[in-house]
């Protein structure tokens, strides 16, 4: 089973588009999140650890994107991932669902916002000549 899921993460990977990639990225941080919620009640916490590095490092990621010349928007969104990356740490130290539900409910509506602007952010990319 895990093989199978493995195998078509990477099929998304590669015949994704620029915001495909980015919907993904979101996916992963908000599934390793849940997961991580999972590892705490039961007291799993190497587990628990694990699944919230990871979506640390998918939410820098995220901010890694950003192209901070875009303007005002972009700004703000590195500070959000920012303040997401502290509280998932924080999260992490002390074992609080309540903080991952926030960042994930932070996730949940910045992807949210990346879904419905698809078309405008293909046309974006294409005219930066990054597709």
């Amino acid at each position: 089973m895990n093989q199978y899921k493995s195998v078509g993460t990477e099929t998304s990977i590669v015949d994704a588009d620029p915001h495909r990639l980015i919907q993904l990225l979101f996916e992963g941080a908000t599934a390793r999140i849940a997961a991580a919620k999972g590892h705490i009640e039961r007291k799993e916490y190497d587990k628990k650890n694990n699944q919230i590095n990871s979506a640390i490092s998918i939410v820098g990621g995220l901010q890694d994107s950003l192209n901070l010349d875009a303007g005002e928007l972009a700004q703000n969104l590195e500070r959000l991932y920012n303040y997401m990356i502290r509280r998932l740490f924080e999260a992490n130290i002390r074992n609080d669902i309540s903080l991952l539900d926030e960042v994930g409910g932070l996730l949940g509506q910045i992807k949210s916002a990346w879904d419905e602007i698809r078309d405008e952010a293909l046309d974006s990319l294409k005219q930066e000549g990054r597709i």
